[in-house]
């Protein structure tokens, strides 16, 4: 944890240089609440006024930050990644898009500065995430409500709160949810060095389950093979690898996956399903490789395969905040016991945040870029 007290305090070093908090700011938060007459504050954020490539549409702009009403509360954000559904979001290629401008982000840890009168479930000094995708967490600090942020415990790592609202509940939703998996059962999956299948990787061995992980050739191979094995991977083979009559082998002392997971489509996605044992599930939950997804009509009438998506804010529609808050606090428990950790990451300041961008565009990228403030 000394890493993030020590990004903590040059983050507010830097804000202070810059005009942006309070002098107070630097010792904690001075005051519960604000008035609406106090000074307005000044706040940097990352805006896009139209769909685009995001290293091209996506601007740092200095912001007036909004007085606090008696149900809002200000947040100073400490750190936020960019994730593969940010970028799409910035594209216009999402199944939920704010109204534009925009500050990006959908995913990341704040820290409570300040709550109005109203405000009982929050007090400044609390870790705070989005409760929903589009709340916009690429900001020094911002002014949100109440309701649209979560309360975590302060007690995890930086690295893993920052990234604890996305693919961690996606990986263990997909693992849960689908499949009445038992102890000793196998999963397979594509995309298993990104930041979900780092997350299923590690959440699958904490609940007994063994895991079958496929990944793109590459030059690193062996070093990416190496790091996924020591999160707890059983098997990572590439997909030229699954292609091969060898795969079978694999079996003979494991069973056949009942849950597949998807994340790419195309080519990949069907070798998956062939891979399912009968009566198995494929969940796709993204699609990178831009193709559909193709399924064998044998496959389907004599092997009973079922073929399902997941998306996380559709589950949230679904559910009420405390599940999420339930599911959260599950996903801490793992954390605190060492069976969870932040995918690899790189931290990167604000104020680069278009080399953050372009990283994070990049195939075979294997560190997810965190934007701290």
């Amino acid at each position: 944890m000394w890493v993030c007290s020590a990004l903590r305090g040059a983050r507010t070093l830097a804000q202070l240089q810059r005009g942006l908090l309070p002098a107070s700011s630097s010792h904690g938060p001075a005051a519960s609440s604000y008035s609406s007459s106090a000074e307005p504050s000044r706040v940097w954020a990352l805006v896009y006024g139209h769909h685009g490539d995001p290293a091209k549409v996506v601007e740092l702009k200095n912001l007036e930050l909004a007085a606090v009403g008696g149900s809002d509360v200000r947040v100073k954000m400490l750190a936020a990644p960019i994730n593969p559904s940010d970028i799409n979001m910035i594209q216009g290629n999402y199944g939920l898009l704010p109204k534009l401008p925009a500050v990006g982000g959908n995913e990341g840890i704040g820290q409570v500065v300040a709550v109005g009168s109203s405000v009982t479930g929050l007090k400044p000094g609390d870790w705070v995430i989005p409760a929903n995708a589009g709340l916009g967490t690429w900001q020094t600090e911002a002014v949100f409500s109440e309701e649209a942020l979560i309360g975590i415990p302060s007690d995890i790592p930086l690295q893993s709160a920052a990234t604890l609202g996305v693919n961690p509940c996606t990986a263990y939703r997909m693992l849960v949810d689908f499949e009445q998996l038992q102890p000793g059962d196998s999963v397979i999956q594509n995309a298993s060095n990104s930041g979900v299948g780092q997350a299923v990787i590690q959440i699958a061995a904490a609940l007994g389950l063994r895991t079958i992980n496929v990944v793109r050739d590459r030059p690193d191979i062996q070093n990416l093979t190496d790091r996924l094995k020591n999160l707890g991977a059983e098997h990572v083979i590439t997909e030229e690898e699954l292609r091969k009559p060898e795969m079978k082998n694999l079996f003979k002392d494991m069973p056949q996956p009942r849950l597949a997971l998807n994340c790419v489509g195309g080519k990949s996605s069907t070798e998956l399903l062939r891979q399912l044992a009968p009566g198995g599930t494929m969940v796709t939950y993204g699609g990178m490789a831009k193709q559909p997804v193709v399924a064998s009509v044998s496959l389907l009438i004599f092997k009973d395969l079922k073929l399902r998506g997941f998306w996380l804010s559709q589950w949230k529609k679904d559910h009420s905040p405390d599940q999420f808050k339930e599911l959260i606090l599950t996903l801490c428990d793992l954390i605190r016991q060492g069976q969870l950790t932040a995918p690899a990451c790189s931290e990167v300041p604000l104020q680069e945040y278009q080399h953050a961008l372009e990283i994070s565009m990049k195939p075979f990228t294997s560190s997810k870029q965190i934007l701290t403030m």
